[in-house]
């Protein structure tokens, strides 16, 4: 389980105060991990504004220090009545992982699936374990 509390910039969200929960479930077989978090977002403002913006992930371990993934992102709205589905948001990206001895990398490229979404967007995560630090 994840909880994130923000304070954000203007320029990016229109509330300043937001926060998401984010259950984590995650399943391994063989060589094949899929994640699903069922998230929920909140900016204060009622119960009945609670969004619902699932992730999911679907991945192949190529060995011990690469794998690639599918993973999906989607706003649907408000859990109490969702958008039409073309002002959800549905984003699926293809995904390269590399655990290194120094530094995690994931790269991956997202494709838009409904009108409400980006074309195409572009994730570049860098990663450190701080528990190598203390060895």
């Amino acid at each position: 389980m994840n909880f994130e509390f923000s304070y954000n910039a203007k320029y990016w969200e229109p509330k300043r105060i937001t926060s998401e929960v984010r259950p984590i479930i995650g399943l391994r077989f063989h060589d094949t991990d899929l994640i699903v978090n069922p998230i929920v977002d909140t900016e204060y403002d009622s119960f009945k504004n609670l969004e619902f913006v699932p992730a999911t992930r679907l991945a192949y371990n190529v060995s011990s220090s690469w794998a690639m993934a599918v993973e999906e992102y989607a706003d649907y709205g408000p859990l109490h009545q969702f958008h039409s589905v073309s002002d959800q948001y549905h984003q699926l990206y293809a995904v390269f992982d590399h655990s290194g001895k120094f530094v995690n990398v994931e790269f991956g490229a997202g494709f838009g699936l409904t009108p409400a979404t980006d074309k195409v967007t572009f994730k570049l995560m860098l990663s450190r374990d701080l528990h190598r630090f203390s060895k």
